[in-house]
C-alpha cells in the first residue's frame, strides 16, 4: 500500500514536469526558424556589424603618426578634429541640406506619381511602373554621368531655354549644387515612388469617393484620407531619400563643386591617407544620420504615420 502511495504521489508531479517541458515538435519548429533566421543574422553580423567595428576601433587610433593605420594605440584625436574643424562643420551642414533638398523633393513628387500610378489603369498604369523601373536597370554612375551632356552650359537643357526665349544666356547648372540636386533626385526617386506605391495599392478608393460624397473637396479628400493612410510608405520614402543623399557620393562628385562627406571622405583616405579622420568623420555622421531619421519618422509618425522604427 506505501508503495502505491508512493506511486500516486509521484504521478501528480511528473505529470506537471511533461507539460512543462517542450514537445519534439515544438522543439523542431523553434530550431527551424532558428535555422530559417541563421543566414540573415550571420549576413547581417558580417555586412553590417563587423564593418561598423573595424570603423569604429580606425577612428580611434592614432592619427599623428605617418602609417596609415597604427595598431594597439587609442586617441580620441580625430574626434577632437571632427568637433573642432569648421571646415568639417561646413561640409556636414552641405550634406545635410543637400539631402533635405532631395529628400522634399523626392517624397513629394514620388507621391504624387504613385497616385498618378495608383488611378490609372491598363496600359497606361504599365508604361508608369515601367518608366519607374527602367532607370534601376542601368548603373548609377552611368545614368549620373548622363547629365553632364544634359545640364551643362551647352547642353541640351539650356539649348532648349535658350531657343523658346526663356534664358538670354546659359545657366551652368553643372557642375554646381543644382546639378547634384538633380542627380541625386534621379537616383532615389524611383525608390521613394515604389514605397509609396507599394502602400498606396492596398487603399480603398471607395473611402475616397465617400468623403467626396460627403462634401469634401478633392485636394480635402486627399489630405484628410489617402495622405494619413499612405504615411508609412511616405516614411519609408523619406528615410531612403534622406539616408541615401546625405551619403551621396556620385552624384555630388560628378555634378556639382559642392564637397558632401561622403567625397571628403574619399580625399582623406586616398589623398592624405588619413584613415583614422575619415573613419571618426563616417562614425560622427551615421550618428546624425540616424538621429535625423528618427527625428523624421517621429515628426511623420505625429501627422498618422504608424510606424514603427524598429
Amino acid at each position: 500500500m506505501s508503495g502505491a502511495n508512493t506511486d500516486s504521489g509521484l504521478v501528480g508531479p511528473i505529470s506537471a514536469a511533461r507539460s512543462a517541458l517542450p514537445t519534439l515538435s515544438e522543439l523542431s519548429r523553434s530550431n527551424r526558424s532558428l535555422l530559417l533566421m541563421a543566414p540573415l543574422l550571420v549576413f547581417e553580423v558580417l555586412i553590417f556589424v563587423v564593418p561598423f567595428a573595424i570603423l569604429l576601433r580606425i577612428s580611434l587610433t592614432d592619427g599623428s603618426s605617418d602609417h596609415v593605420y597604427e595598431p594597439g594605440t587609442w586617441s580620441l584625436e580625430s574626434y577632437a578634429t571632427v568637433f573642432n574643424s569648421d571646415l568639417l562643420h561646413s561640409i556636414i551642414l552641405y550634406s545635410f541640406v543637400l539631402g533635405a533638398i532631395v529628400t522634399v523633393l523626392s517624397v513629394l513628387i514620388g507621391l504624387f506619381y504613385a497616385y498618378a500610378i495608383w488611378r490609372s489603369s491598363g496600359v497606361v498604369t504599365s508604361l508608369l511602373l515601367l518608366s519607374v523601373v527602367m532607370p534601376l536597370l542601368t548603373t548609377l554612375v552611368i545614368r549620373t554621368y548622363a547629365f553632364n551632356p544634359l545640364l551643362s552650359p551647352t547642353g541640351t537643357v539650356n539649348d532648349v531655354l535658350l531657343s523658346v526665349g526663356l534664358l538670354s544666356e546659359p545657366i551652368q547648372f553643372v557642375p554646381a549644387t543644382v546639378g547634384a540636386i538633380v542627380g541625386q533626385l534621379y537616383i532615389v526617386l524611383p525608390y521613394a515612388v515604389l514605397a509609396i506605391y507599394s502602400v498606396m495599392a492596398t487603399m480603398d478608393w471607395g473611402l475616397v469617393e465617400a468623403a467626396r460624397d460627403l462634401g469634401a473637396s478633392r485636394p480635402r479628400s486627399f489630405v484628410e484620407v489617402v495622405l494619413p493612410q499612405v504615411m508609412p510608405g511616405i516614411i519609408v520614402a523619406a528615410v531612403i531619400s534622406f539616408a541615401w543623399s546625405v551619403g551621396a557620393y556620385a552624384a555630388p562628385d560628378l555634378l556639382s563643386n559642392g564637397i558632401t562627406f561622403a567625397v571628403h571622405a574619399e580625399d582623406l583616405m586616398i589623398g592624405d591617407m588619413r584613415y583614422s579622420l575619415a573613419a571618426a568623420l563616417s562614425v560622427v555622421m551615421l550618428v546624425l544620420m540616424l538621429v535625423s531619421v528618427a527625428i523624421i519618422s517621429a515628426v511623420l509618425n505625429f501627422f498618422g504615420g504608424d510606424f514603427d522604427l524598429a
